[in-house]
């Protein structure tokens, strides 16, 4: 079962020794043929993200959130991606760390980014009132997140993806 409230207050937020918070985010993402690149694919036309808006304005981003004291960093990236944009799926291996300025306040955060492979969208999640999601082309959502972070995040999840379709390539090349 789904919980249909997201977690609030930072009584359990994580800080990092510079006292920076720690966030985690995810890219979720899809493929719109269902398997993945192809082995004749170049671009990443099949390939499909998730952005969600703000609570606080339209601006388009990634799920993200604070990581807490009783939760893996996997785990703060899984219910970051179901509290915010209403999906489920694999979490991957880490795209990278970034700091960066809070636009509200006088403090800096330092965010891990993971993939998010979805299996399963859901119609009710806990900040579907208070957020839009769309999936979207890799060009079009790097156009619409304002955030230079989370856009050197996505290119390294692209160049991650082309590089194993890349390898998968040249495996079945060389059984033939």
């Amino acid at each position: 079962m789904v919980p249909l409230v997201s977690r609030t207050g930072r009584l359990l937020q994580r800080y990092n020794e510079e006292d920076h918070r720690l966030v985690v985010g995810c890219i979720p993402y899809r493929y719109k043929n269902g398997k993945g690149f192809t082995p004749n694919d170049e671009d990443v036309d099949d390939l499909e993200v998730l952005v969600i808006s703000s609570k606080k304005n339209q601006a388009m981003m990634f799920p993200k959130g604070g990581w807490e004291l009783d939760e893996s960093v996997e785990e703060a990236a899984s219910r970051e991606s179901l509290e915010e944009a209403g999906v489920l799926g694999h979490v991957e291996c880490e795209l990278g760390r970034w700091i960066f300025k809070s636009k509200t306040r006088e403090i800096y955060h330092q965010c891990f980014m993971f993939p998010l492979l979805v299996t399963q969208q859901l119609d009710l999640w806990p900040e579907k009132t208070s957020r839009k999601r769309e999936w979207m082309a890799v060009a079009k959502a790097r156009d619409v997140c304002q955030q230079w972070w989370m856009k050197e995040a996505l290119d390294i999840l692209v160049d991650r993806l082309k590089s194993a379709a890349s390898l998968t390539r040249e495996n079945q090349d060389q059984l033939m």
